[in-house]
């Protein structure tokens, strides 16, 4: 399900929660710094695990907020990896998953600590960094929405 949902409107700007985001099919999420970006499949919508968000927080020391990893949908209770080039759907609106949503150094700087170095934070979410997806139809998400279906393509 879907437990919290992030924004951003331009790159490196602070991500802000919201209840309800509208997508796009192959645009991504209306008012996302990313909407309408096609450069490369998956940059339409990212996803992220809450348990590994929470992981991370217990093994490492750390705190870190929902936003932190600047996915747009955190997750609860979905295995996002066995997402990765499915067909899946949350209510009504259909997305693919394309890849695994590695973290970058960028990541690594925003979660860098005094106890976290910079490439110790981005070791530990390799395989725990979330998804990234592709919209396939259009549709509204909300906070609590459920992961309706999986197919294989």
């Amino acid at each position: 399900m879907i437990e919290s949902i992030f924004i951003s409107d331009k790159h490196g700007k602070e991500q802000r929660p919201v209840q309800a985001i509208e997508v796009v099919a192959g645009q991504g999420i209306i008012g996302d710094r990313n909407y309408g970006k096609t450069k490369w499949p998956g940059q339409n919508i990212t996803f992220v695990e809450l348990e590994e968000i929470n992981n991370f927080n217990r093994d490492h020391g750390q705190n870190i907020s929902l936003d932190a990893t600047r996915r747009n949908v955190v997750t609860k209770g979905v295995a996002l990896n066995a997402l990765v080039g499915k067909i899946f759907y949350i209510g009504d609106v259909k997305f693919f998953g394309v890849e695994l949503c590695e973290p970058c150094a960028k990541l690594g700087e925003l979660l860098e600590t005094q106890t976290l170095s910079k490439k110790a934070a981005v070791k530990a979410l390799v395989g725990k960094g979330g998804l990234r997806a592709d919209a396939l139809s259009n549709g509204k998400l909300t906070v609590g929405m459920a992961f309706t279906r999986q197919e294989d393509m």
